[in-house]
């Protein structure tokens, strides 16, 4: 057998520079206040913006769908996987991003991986904001295209590379909410560049979707421009609770990644019991909108608090609060000690985000209460003083 040494020493230089990850093992659901590792901690890191990971309505569609169509789908779409369900639910995530048409995907990540690889090739350029998630990054270095990576949010580096560009074909690609930052793009501006310079335009509304704009379609809906994105890319694992994610555009644009985009033609279609949770969550996110209204009044609440108490909250402006703090060490030990007095909010490092960038990062839910998130804001003081990331003088 091969000598796997190599792994003990590299994952030595892991720990030696602060970054070694472990697992943590949460019992029970995605619930404001969970336990974890044998005890109660408030949860202030999951995604599960609206409360819909275990709300009563998606439980029942997947159990009603398992009794009818059994597990797994049992093959890829473009076999024996897709059912009425798959179907359904791609006609109702068109509706909801007003779009023609939309696919379903099996992750965000093999979504975008497979959008990147499959719409631009060689003689053809990607312009991706530097923050961009891991996908986004890892699609560019797949493609045969040119790369091109402007500074964060910035404007002028965008149309700088347009500028330059004598390419058959420009795409660009940013996340609508980054996911460790809490920012929102530009959505406006980068829709005016593009236009100028003939370029089309990608957005990842992993952490947009179900929370942006006033029905939670996203970041278009935020801006106004709904109908004037090209290629719109989501998730069903995070506000609305359940896993996978879809993709939304023209018809043409579908049928095209049902003949050519790989991550869709080789993967095995999404539990028909995901699809029913998704088609759930819509419903609920449509008609119960004062979930979306809790979420942003814990989020004021909550980066109010942060502010006020003297933490660097950065460019955060959405659900995502993030505790800017540099050090990998210094973070982790803060995540350490919340952790001590009942608080998860994980520490993110680098690669998450750029070096000299750790930081905490904190997402609300709707349905924290009040006193979930006094408690969180009592323990982030005296963590913060202890550790002198604040002053203690507010």
């Amino acid at each position: 057998m091969g000598d796997l040494a190599f792994l003990t020493t590299a994952l030595e230089a892991i720990k030696g520079r602060d970054l070694y990850r472990r697992l943590r093992s949460i019992q029970g659901a995605q619930t404001p206040r969970v336990r974890l590792e044998g005890r109660e901690v408030v949860l202030l890191c999951s995604n599960n913006y609206l409360g819909l990971a275990d709300h009563p309505a998606l439980q029942e569609a997947a159990i009603l769908a398992l009794e009818r169509y059994g597990c797994g789908a049992g093959a890829s779409r473009s076999v024996s996987g897709t059912t009425e369900l798959h179907k359904e639910l791609e006609e109702r995530i068109a509706r909801f991003k007003g779009c023609e048409a939309a696919l379903l995907m099996s992750t965000g990540y093999m979504a975008n991986i497979g959008l990147l690889t499959t719409l631009v090739g060689e003689g053809d350029l990607i312009v991706s904001d530097e923050l961009n998630h891991a996908s986004i990054v890892d699609g560019c270095r797949l493609a045969r295209a040119e790369v091109g990576v402007y500074r964060h949010r910035a404007m002028d580096s965008l149309e700088a590379l347009l500028k330059r560009s004598s390419h058959r074909r420009r795409l660009i690609v940013t996340d609508g909410v980054f996911s460790t930052e809490g920012a929102i793009a530009p959505l406006p501006e980068i829709r005016k560049l593009a236009d100028q310079y003939g370029a089309l335009v990608m957005v990842d509304d992993a952490h947009a979707t179900g929370v942006l704009g006033p029905k939670g379609q996203g970041t278009a809906e935020h801006f106004g421009m709904t109908g004037r994105i090209e290629i719109q890319m989501g998730t069903l694992g995070k506000a609305l609770g359940g896993f996978g994610a879809y993709v939304a555009g023209t018809q043409d644009l579908i049928d095209y990644l049902i003949n050519c985009c790989r991550t869709f033609m080789y993967t095995t279609a999404l539990p028909p019991a995901v699809a029913a949770m998704a088609l759930a969550a819509l419903e609920i996110q449509e008609k119960e909108p004062q979930r979306r209204t809790r979420l942003w009044e814990n989020t004021a609440y909550f980066r109010k608090g942060l502010r006020k108490l003297g933490f660097d909250t950065g460019k955060s402006e959405t659900p995502i609060c993030t505790v800017l703090i540099g050090d990998n060490a210094l973070t982790m030990e803060a995540d350490r000690r919340l952790m001590a007095r009942g608080v998860f909010a994980q520490g993110i490092r680098p690669p998450s985000v750029p070096p000299q960038g750790a930081r905490l990062r904190a997402t609300l839910m709707a349905t924290h209460t009040g006193e979930d998130l006094a408690y969180a804001l009592d323990c982030f003081q005296k963590v913060g003083e202890e550790l002198a990331l604040i002053s203690g003088e507010q």
